[in-house]
């Protein structure tokens, strides 16, 4: 892994990316809009930044040309099918030989065999529909963007994150393969260890092909799990 491109780089997953790669010593390519380049300012010497839409094919296209990673942060912003044209550009023209990893919440499920609680289930349901009555988010693009992902058979991993929180970073992440495993129960990670995960997929070939549901390493559950006590 030599050079990687980060869809998304000037957001806060984003700028953890970013860091996580050039402390591997990646060649790294950030993608994000115009009017928040400045937001990477802290890496302008390091890094070549492409400006323009996320979603926009030329854009994506010149950004990962030549690049041995992607990582994509699925933003489902607006009603314009945000995420799934993003997902769509970067399976279009990331090199054939290239890790492809995004990021996307603990709502996309891969064979249909996550279990979720009513207040989870409840949750997305309600926040979605308000806010794209709203115009702000549109979840089913994400999981139209997920769907996208798991029909290519590109080399692809899809890490879907349980709530955030802020803070020094806890270490790499622990992962399931199905929401609702007792591992994943604290459903609580670092932001920064977020991207720690997605930037070690890069490397890990195990990932290729699923979507691993992450905690942070250091949450009850997950100690629990390592000790083998019923929480």
């Amino acid at each position: 892994m030599k050079k990687v491109c980060i869809i998304g780089a000037s957001g806060k997953l984003g700028k953890y990316m970013v860091q996580h790669a050039l402390d591997r010593n990646y060649e790294v390519v950030g993608v994000c809009r115009k009017k928040s380049v400045e937001k990477l300012d802290q890496f302008k010497d390091r890094i070549t930044i492409v400006p323009g839409m996320t979603n926009g094919r030329q854009v994506i296209k010149k950004a990962v040309e030549g690049c041995d990673g992607v990582l994509t942060v699925l933003a489902p912003w607006g009603v314009n099918n945000y995420s799934s044209g993003t997902a769509q550009a970067v399976l279009d023209f990331a090199e054939p030989h290239a890790r492809l990893i995004f990021s996307c919440g603990w709502h996309i499920t891969k064979d249909g065999k996550d279990e979720y609680t009513w207040m989870m289930k409840t949750l997305v349901k309600v926040a979605g529909w308000i806010a794209k009555m709203l115009r702000l988010v549109d979840i089913q693009d994400q999981v139209r963007a997920c769907d996208l992902v798991f029909a290519s058979d590109k080399n692809w991993t899809v890490v879907r994150g349980s709530n955030l929180e802020e803070g020094e970073s806890e270490g790499l992440p622990v992962w399931s393969e199905h929401v609702g495993d007792s591992i994943l129960k604290s459903n609580l990670v670092r932001r920064i260890d977020f991207a720690l995960f997605m930037v070690e997929a890069l490397e890990n070939d195990e990932l290729i092909h699923k979507a691993p549901a992450i905690v942070g390493c250091q949450s009850p559950s997950a100690l629990a799990h390592k000790s083998n006590i019923k929480v």
